[in-house]
């Protein structure tokens, strides 16, 4: 028998018996698209995290407050300790360092006239743009200074300067920060969101301005640039090895972006595994339910059988038939799965703002060879059986 005569016998056998067959690719399709609608998620996610981290460049090193012993975010589930600014002066004298910037930072009210609005202002220095890979769209950045010496001189974010000066050109006027006045030198250019922190709407001040303004004596990170993001790691323990000296503990935490993107790994391998085992549930249900169909199905269709085989068919052309039906079944679940999964995450990318899922190639293919390896593995003890089954016996049964 042809592999098309197979085909058509297995197709004919599910129209029969379409509730039957239609409920097991059901139980496939649910779990493939559990698997790539989640798939679709993560990877969206990993995508989008990475690229935030990059978007600084790849050779920043976060320095921290807190060391954290178990793993996870920066200055979380660690014992914050004091960085300084004479930390941040003994970084400058570390083999490899090209910049180091100090940062303080929090929320104020920024006014000018009689428009306000309350955004992120951040204490930085000079290097700044250097370092976190911005540009200046009008005027100038923050000038050299000395970084315990304040200055009343301010760079807006784009979206600030929108909100207070529309089209105007705001270099050369006076705003105020809090309590403080302070002349707008530049404008930056839009740099977007950077994991939920919108960096467009903030204004730079000089990092001492900051730190009196928030009334901190202490640094919120302090953030190193290294040559290359080949010699990060390097860097990053003679960093190490400076702050243990200096603080005679382990008490910060320090990132580089090969840490970053290990972290984001980590987490999507977990998020991964999770939804691997929850998706196996589903599949299970379903490779249960083509057993149990095919088996039942085999025994109303033992005269059947007997026919096909009476009229030349071999045992190993049954065994084919009920595994090809087994394969379509499967098949048919996975098609449908993988179409809800595509459907169902270009549906929460376009709901859910900052949401880009992204189904990899990969994802389809092992989708679709999964869904069919289910069918073939729950059609082998159906197909045996009817494969074995005796054509003479067959023909008598009723």
């Amino acid at each position: 028998m042809r592999g098309e005569d197979l085909v058509g016998l297995s197709v004919e056998a599910l129209r029969a018996h379409r509730m039957r067959y239609g409920l097991s690719a059901l139980a496939v399709a649910v779990g493939v698209a559990a698997v790539v609608l989640m798939s679709s998620i993560g990877e969206g996610m990993r995508r989008y995290v990475l690229q935030q981290l990059t978007s600084f460049g790849t050779s920043v090193i976060g320095v921290h407050p807190g060391k954290v012993q178990t793993g996870g975010l920066p200055g979380v589930g660690g014992t914050a300790r004091r960085l300084t600014l004479d930390d941040s002066r003994a970084m400058l004298r570390v083999p490899g360092v090209t910049a180091v910037v100090p940062v303080a930072y929090g929320t104020a009210l920024i006014q000018q006239g009689l428009r306000g609005r309350r955004a992120f202002v951040y204490g930085v220095t000079s290097q700044m743009p250097r370092a976190w890979s911005m540009g200046v769209a009008a005027g100038s950045f923050l000038p050299p200074l000395e970084w315990e010496r304040a200055s009343p001189v301010t760079v807006l974010g784009p979206r600030v300067k929108q909100e207070l000066f529309g089209d105007l050109n705001p270099l050369g006027q006076v705003i105020r920060i809090g309590q403080e006045r302070y002349r707008v030198i530049g404008v930056m250019e839009s740099k977007g969101q950077f994991l939920g922190f919108d960096l467009d709407d903030a204004a730079y001040v000089p990092v001492a301005n900051a730190m009196r303004l928030f009334n901190r004596n202490q640094l919120a990170e302090v953030d190193v640039l290294a040559p290359s993001p080949e010699e990060s790691e390097r860097v990053a323990e003679r960093l190490t090895a400076l702050m243990r000296d200096r603080h005679h503990a382990e008490d910060v935490t320090i990132v580089t972006q090969k840490d970053g993107i290990r972290m984001v790994g980590d987490i999507m391998a977990v998020v991964t595994s999770t939804v691997t085992a929850t998706a196996a549930v589903s599949l299970l249900v379903g490779a249960l339910g083509i057993l149990t169909i095919l088996w039942i199905v085999v025994q109303e269709r033992v005269q059947e059988i007997g026919l096909v085989m009476a009229l030349g068919g071999t045992r190993r052309t049954i065994l084919s038939w009920f595994l090809c039906e087994a394969a379509l079944t499967a098949g048919l679940g996975g098609v449908v799965g993988l179409a809800a999964g595509m459907g169902g995450s270009a549906l929460l990318s376009g709901l859910v703002p900052g949401l880009d899922a992204y189904t990899p190639p990969w994802i389809v293919v092992a989708a679709l060879m999964v869904s069919l390896g289910v069918g073939l593995g729950a059609g082998v003890a159906p197909a045996l059986r009817a494969a074995r089954l005796d054509p003479v016996e067959s023909l008598r049964a009723e």
